[in-house]
């Protein structure tokens, strides 16, 4: 059996040390135990008290004005109202209470701030408050991940690092399943980082359940992590060669069980007892995930999608797609304001660590961080298909882990000409990158100087500093960090003071791209309702006026004028008038569904206002086949469902089956339409003469 190997002075050798000490382990533990405050014995008296204040920021960071989104997401939050009312559509996922079909996502996500709404009522606050505190967790998963094999002082960096991503400040104050995720792979990369250490199977079981309800967030998208968790186990696991293998073996099949029981439920469950699976096109889940949600995102053949992709280096309705595509005007200042400081230290820290024995704990952490953000950053670089600039939140962790993993690294060897260089150009690259970035939104003119100022001016002091007085280091340091950190922060803050609406949001200023739906605009042109479509939600400058209320700099937010009956979009919702809840609440126990809508979106801002089940047809692009014309005809027969919402949705398009637009004709040609406070509804249950 092979030896375990520390860096010398680490935290990981510290504890490892004295938990090996005779008589000393539990003793340790129970002194740590009584004092939780301070933490470990062996940390730094200020380590404990410094986490704490950063979790405790990062909470109120993340908290102020959460509740300027309203219901941030309303295909989600629909999602949610539905799954507080009912355990079955809580379980599936399902759009509505009564359970006609699902959103196009496994329920993980929902099922979260379902049980937050259960709790303290329908309300912003209740659905975003768990995405806040999956961020703080976040936050918390990271430094403690990466001062396991450095310090408190690098795990304080990293922390800083995750907290302050502009995309990471807006998608844990939003409702999307991307929350989540991102903190299931942070879990998933620190039980890595354990079972390394320990050389357990445990713990490998461990990393396989938080991969497996990651599946049970996004499908495949937290897959592309497990690559280098799985090598770096294999390589540097302590333990022997036999036991690495069934490690990773059992890792995989805690994977399977964990996701695999709620599919086969799905699955073998008879189609008529569970709402049709939403983003499919013959109701399986299997084909959502490797359709739809899978191969359709690399390839762009997305059946029912709302819009091409950009393969080949060419434009499409995602944006250009290619090596850089992280670095573009309309992602940059999402995520990448550290990409290439992170990549600078990935590369010597691994040289660095070349000869270090085979299960050294601080290259293992460049595996399994490095292969996370190399892997991820590519797929996400070259998918032709559906890609939102948000998605590249589960980037966050990595380059955070990076960053401070590698800085604590060349800080060890600053007294040789290898880490003070580094120091200098992980700086550099920090300062000069967000020199950029901040030079693409004008009100930043000032900020960049300043940035590029104070970065060039530590690095090359970090150069010098074998020969600087100890009292200048610190001010040296915290310059470096300064510089790295103020461009995210500043994008963070203006993330922060701006509610966030709709299907595709952004974080921090617009500035002025177009990678995907650049400003909350739809491939090809597209408004965010379909023709015929009312005007909802309507954008106006930076103001939008939305349900009689007015909420400024809006960003995600469709934009919609034309003519027509429907309330709201492809994209987003609108709030429902007074005058049509109350339509909708009258005798809503005679039915089933108290409306029905083509498209998610419009159907949700119908359900949000009433808190009654509104049927989705289509499902959220209205292309899914649910329910068939012959099934709607049926509903309405049996006196299921009261009105029909005109307008909205695609109906068909994109491969679609055209249920929504055959639905759409035949209630026009035979229902009596009314007006409800300037929308135009179809009463179902009046026909017309002759019908």
């Amino acid at each position: 059996m092979d030896t375990m190997t520390f860096s010398p002075g680490s935290s990981a050798s510290r504890r490892h040390e004295a938990t090996d000490a005779p008589g000393g382990g539990h003793a340790a533990l129970r002194s740590r135990g009584r004092r939780w405050w301070r933490g470990p014995d062996d940390d730094p008296r200020w380590a404990r008290p410094a986490l704490l204040a950063l979790l405790v920021a990062t909470a109120a960071f993340y908290l102020i004005n959460l509740t300027a989104s309203g219901y941030a997401n309303a295909f989600y939050s629909a999602a949610v109202q539905a799954g507080s009312q009912s355990w079955k559509a809580f379980f599936y996922g399902s759009s509505d209470a009564a359970s006609s079909i699902t959103v196009d996502k496994p329920p993980a996500s929902l099922w979260l701030m379902a049980l937050s709404v259960r709790v303290l009522g329908l309300s912003s606050f209740a659905i975003l408050l768990p995405q806040v505190l999956m961020g703080v967790g976040t936050v918390g998963v990271v430094y403690a991940a990466v001062k396991r094999c450095t310090s408190a002082a690098a795990g304080l960096i990293a922390g800083a690092v995750m907290a302050l991503t502009p995309v990471a400040v807006l998608m844990f104050r939003f409702n999307n399943p991307d929350a989540l995720l991102t903190l299931l792979m942070a879990l998933g990369a620190w039980a890595t980082m354990r079972s390394i250490e320990k050389g357990s199977v445990r713990w490998m079981a461990i990393v396989g359940a938080f991969i497996g309800l990651g599946f049970l967030t996004k499908t495949l998208q937290v897959l592309l992590v497990v690559p280098f968790f799985g090598i770096a186990y294999l390589v540097a696991a302590r333990t022997s060669l036999r036991r690495r293998v069934i490690g990773s073996i059992v890792g995989v099949a805690a994977m399977v069980l964990s996701a695999g029981w709620w599919i086969a439920v799905v699955e073998l469950m008879p189609a008529s007892m569970r709402p049709y699976i939403g983003g499919s096109q013959h109701n399986s889940f299997l084909e959502l995930t490797f359709g739809y949600n899978g191969l359709g995102r690399i390839n762009g053949n997305e059946t029912g999608s709302v819009g091409g992709g950009g393969g080949g280096n060419v434009g499409g309705g995602w944006g250009e797609t290619g090596l850089f595509r992280m670095f573009s005007s309309s992602i940059g200042g999402q995520i990448s304001w550290l990409v290439p400081s992170a990549l600078v230290l990935l590369v010597i820290g691994l040289v660095l660590r070349g000869r270090a024995p085979r299960t050294d704990l601080r290259r293992a952490a460049y595996l399994v961080w490095g292969g996370w953000l190399l892997v991820t950053t590519l797929t996400f670089s070259f998918m032709a298909g559906i890609f939102h600039e948000y998605y590249t939140v589960a980037l966050a962790p990595a380059i955070a882990a990076l960053v401070g993993i590698g800085a604590w690294e060349a800080w060890e060897h600053r007294d040789r000409s290898i880490g003070s260089v580094t120091l200098a150009a992980a700086t550099a690259a920090a300062a000069t990158w967000s020199f950029i970035l901040l030079s693409r939104v004008e009100s930043f003119g000032p900020l960049r100087i300043g940035v590029l100022a104070v970065g060039m001016a530590a690095a090359l002091m970090l150069l010098t500093l074998r020969w600087m007085h100890r009292r200048a280091i610190p001010v040296v340091v915290a310059a470096a960090l300064v510089a790295g950190l103020a461009g995210p922060a500043a994008y963070s803050v203006d993330t922060v003071a701006t509610g966030h609406t709709g299907s595709i949001v952004t974080a921090g200023p617009s500035s002025g791209g177009s990678g995907g739906f650049g400003g909350g605009r739809p491939p090809g042109g597209m408004t965010g309702a379909m023709p015929g479509a009312p005007g909802g939600t309507t954008q106006q400058g930076g103001t939008t006026q939305q349900g009689g209320t007015t909420q400024q700099g809006q960003r995600g937010t469709t934009a919609s004028g034309a003519p027509g009956g429907g309330i709201g979009g492809l994209l987003d919702a609108s709030t429902a008038s007074s005058a049509v809840v109350k339509a909708l609440q009258q005798d809503a126990s005679s039915y089933t569904w108290v409306a029905a809508a083509i498209g998610s979106q419009n159907a949700a801002g119908l359900q949000l206002g009433s808190e009654l089940p509104v049927m989705a047809i289509g499902g959220f692009n209205g292309s899914d086949p649910s329910p068939t014309l012959a099934q709607f005809r049926q509903y309405v027969a049996q006196g299921k469902i009261h009105y029909f919402l005109a307008g909205g949705g695609m109906g068909g398009g994109m491969g679609g089956n055209g249920a929504g637009s055959q639905i759409s004709s035949w209630v026009q040609q035979n229902f009596t339409a009314v007006t409800i406070d300037g929308q135009t509804f179809y009463d179902l249950t009046r026909p017309t003469s002759g019908s």
